[in-house]
């Protein structure tokens, strides 16, 4: 079973870094462009840093083109706005509303210390 399971780990971090990248460009759309129900909110010049870190990182990692910078500033962000809008509201995850903050920042870093990935779109480049 383990090996049937190994055999399918490349794409499963490709996946993984995919919807993880898409959901938090996702994230950056709602600030920038109102899209999905969010306001857009470029009026405030910190959260319009991380609407584009957000979108255009996310679009990065989800491609796995520039990955390991663009997760590692993804991560950065989301220990911020978990320190700075969260932890404010209590020191757990649970009780703050910081989980997906969490969740993003730790994601990330993984992402940012393994790379995009067999299945990157910086890999395909390197190949050709």
């Amino acid at each position: 079973m383990s090996i049937a399971l190994g055999r399918l780990s490349d794409a499963a971090y490709g996946l993984m870094r995919f919807v993880f990248g898409v959901l938090f460009a996702c994230h950056g759309a709602q600030k920038l462009f109102g899209a999905f129900g969010g306001q857009v909110m470029t009026h405030n010049t910190l959260i319009l840093a991380a609407g584009v870190i957000e979108f255009f990182g996310g679009i990065l990692i989800a491609v796995g083109l520039l990955t390991r910078p663009a997760a590692f500033l993804g991560s950065g962000e989301m220990a911020v706005a978990y320190f700075w809008k969260h932890s404010p509201n209590g020191f757990w995850p649970i009780q703050n509303k910081g989980e997906a903050a969490v969740l993003y920042c730790f994601a990330f870093l993984f992402i940012a210390a393994f790379g995009a990935g067999r299945f990157g779109l910086g890999a395909r480049l390197k190949r050709s």
